[in-house]
């Protein structure tokens, strides 16, 4: 008999890399930035062709959340579902313990594997991501923690590595976890690449939900008796469960510090899926449409001399002209202009607003009469 597979889609991100699209109380995992659904829809259906294997999912979510993900799941066909909302975030490491803890609760005597994916990357391949999960589902039944390894495709310095040890198996499906490497410099990054030792640290996980909570057990007590109290305490409240004050006294930590840099049980699968976490607007650039001058173009836009820019527009005509290698972003109450070199300064512009007391920052408001920031 297989065991269940249980996806739980992480979706507590404020996704402030892609304002003035993405907003605090509507984050990119809830808009429709690559295709006509959006990036919470999209992490749900590619699990769909584990159908065989799949049972309900469950979603971390914050409070403020909470409809909108009842709302796009449901739009999805995730019925039935659980939704299980923090209090206040606190990473990775108790957002998924408590769903371990969800997922025990209603599986009796079984043993469900948890298929933990970010609720706001973008998987070009649906088909190569399904494979990487079934090899996967080996490992993690006989106990390993998996994570999938991206292929690197550039020396990116973006983005954590991990270093492949010794095979787990003899077609080279998966292997054990050697190391985790912090975002390297770029000829670090470049030297990674050329080793073929190396793969992106995607984020994304396979493994049993007890393995999962006996290894938090050993390497963060603390995080695994809050989470447990906070569980303990939820109280289910129509769609939602609603997590426990308990759940306030997690430290916010990642599965990878947490857990996965101390395991001895660490494996990793190759994935060659045209993975991206959208984590800035060149990201986002990279993985849409793009006419003959690398431009990609949402909206009404005016595009005269322009070269390899993201411009968007959702209220009004934009008109550019003589762009290279520009983000140009309108919504109803914000434009964005700037340099793609300069989008991780994306950030410093919203705690600029908020910092000046700007509803801009969190939420998407009427258009309003200008008003210089203070």
């Amino acid at each position: 008999m297989q065991t269940a597979v249980i996806p739980v889609i992480l979706s507590g991100g404020a996704g402030t890399r892609l304002w003035p699209l993405s907003r605090e109380l509507r984050p990119k995992q809830f808009l429709p930035l690559v295709t006509e659904r959006t990036m919470l829809q999209e992490t749900y259906l590619r699990t769909r062709a584990l159908a065989e294997l799949l049972r309900p999912p469950i979603v971390v979510c914050n409070e403020a959340h909470r409809f909108l993900v009842a709302e796009q799941m449901r739009a999805a066909g995730a019925e039935p579902q659980t939704i299980v909302l923090e209090p206040e975030g606190r990473n990775t490491a108790p957002a998924v313990a408590v769903a371990a803890r969800v997922a025990l609760e209603g599986a009796g005597a079984e043993d469900p594997l948890l298929l933990v994916l970010p609720a706001d990357h973008v998987i070009a391949d649906t088909g190569a991501f399904v494979a990487a999960v079934r090899i996967a589902l080996e490992p993690a039944a006989r106990g390993c923690l998996v994570t999938f390894g991206v292929v690197p495709d550039r020396p990116e310095t973006g983005y954590g590595y991990l270093r492949k040890g010794e095979p787990g198996s003899a077609d080279g499906g998966w292997y054990r976890l050697e190391q985790f490497v912090e975002k390297p410099d770029l000829s670090t990054a470049l030297d990674y690449v050329k080793s073929n030792a190396y793969l992106w640290n995607s984020g994304m996980f396979v493994f049993s939900a007890r393995k999962y909570l006996e290894e938090l057990e050993r390497h963060a007590p603390d995080i695994a008796a809050a989470a447990q109290r906070a569980a303990e305490e939820a109280v289910a409240d129509k769609d939602f469960t609603r997590l426990g004050a308990a759940f306030l006294d997690c430290r916010s930590d990642s599965i990878d510090y947490a857990v996965m840099e101390k395991t001895a049980s660490a494996a990793v699968v190759p994935l060659d899926a045209g993975w991206s976490d959208v984590g800035s607007w060149p990201a986002l650039h990279d993985v849409v449409d793009k006419d003959a001058d690398r431009n990609a173009l949402r909206g009404d836009i005016l595009a005269l001399d322009c070269r390899d820019s993201y411009i968007a527009a959702t209220h009004r005509l934009v008109a550019a002209v003589g762009l290279e290698g520009y983000v140009v972003v309108e919504t109803a109450d914000a434009v964005l202009v700037m340099p793609k070199g300069r989008a991780q300064d994306v950030k410093r512009a919203v705690d600029a607003l908020k910092k000046a007391g700007r509803p801009e920052a969190s939420v998407e408001s009427p258009r309003r009469g200008a008003r210089a920031a203070k």
